[in-house]
């Protein structure tokens, strides 16, 4: 049924976002905060271009698979939101994550506004493209004390003194 297919994108959930997290603790080991960026920035362009993939299905079984890994990225890429989190302002990680949810809330909101707007591709296509433009702003991420994309150095700070070393 309909409601059964649907359910898939809120099942994701279960696992694909732990998974977006995982991959993040992952590129950090490797590659400090820019391997965070990095996944973070992968997973929304994935996202984005499997969004506009989705507008333009021709298929229902076409529909159901792209919506399947375009549910995989969006988790993931949540995932790996929080992954970035505790790093914006350490004594406030439980704000930075609220706003972080509210955000995500409020995307909702007013994407489902422009799907009322709009006709579903329209309102699809928008949305995918705002997300790829998401993943590209990705570059202008600068957390102070750490790498962005592109340029900057982790400063790496004492455990036992909090001094930077």
């Amino acid at each position: 049924s309909a409601a059964a297919i649907a359910s898939i994108f809120g099942w994701m959930n279960l696992f694909a976002r732990g998974l977006g997290g995982f991959a993040s603790d992952a590129a950090n080991t490797k590659m400090g905060m820019r391997g965070r960026l990095w996944t973070q920035t992968i997973f929304l362009a994935c996202e984005g271009a499997l969004v506009l993939v989705f507008a333009n299905s021709n298929t229902l079984a076409g529909a159901i698979v792209i919506m399947i890994f375009f549910s995989l990225f969006v988790q993931a890429a949540e995932g790996s939101s929080y992954g970035i989190v505790p790093y914006v302002d350490p004594p406030n990680t439980g704000s930075v994550s609220g706003i972080v949810g509210a955000g995500g809330n409020t995307g909702a909101v007013g994407f489902g506004m422009g799907f009322r707007q709009l006709d579903y591709k329209e309102a699809f296509m928008i949305m995918g493209f705002a997300i790829l433009g998401s993943s590209f702003l990705s570059v202008l991420i600068n957390i102070k004390g750490y790498s962005g994309l592109f340029w900057g150095e982790d400063q790496v700070v004492s455990k036992e003194t909090g001094a930077t070393l």
